[in-house]
């Protein structure tokens, strides 16, 4: 029995448990108290800017710097009842990211459908 599945189907599966928002979905999140957290590597961010009050948490120390109990947390990470939402260049990786933040019992963790490149898309400000 072969029980491989392609990345597309785990992406599926991921977001299954998700309620992804959209870039002024996401916006009013973060205006409303909750994190948006970009993951996006240095690069991109120096191609492409950033989004005004999103922290910058590098994908590989996601889940080291917002969790609550981790000694290695950020000041940012206040509880488990914390809104999250995680934005990648696309929204590939971020719904992974947002699906780990959950088994962390980051219960309200998200991401946003499609990306930086869906902010930046529908006129949302950047800081380049």
């Amino acid at each position: 029995m072969d029980v491989t599945k392609s990345v597309d189907e785990l992406l599926a599966e991921a977001r299954t448990g998700l309620d992804r928002l959209g870039p002024r979905e996401a916006a009013a999140a973060r205006d409303a108290g909750g994190l948006l957290v970009d993951i996006r590597y240095a690069a991109l961010r120096e191609r492409d800017g950033t989004i005004p009050g999103a922290l910058i948490v590098e994908r590989n120390e996601l889940e080291w710097r917002l969790d609550p109990q981790c000694d290695y947390r950020l000041p940012e990470a206040t509880g488990h009842g914390l809104r999250i939402v995680v934005l990648c260049n696309e929204g590939y990786a971020s719904s992974f990211a947002a699906v780990s933040l959950r088994q962390l019992g980051l219960s309200r963790a998200t991401d946003l459908i499609g990306g930086f490149q869906a902010w930046r898309a529908a006129g949302l400000p950047v800081v380049r």
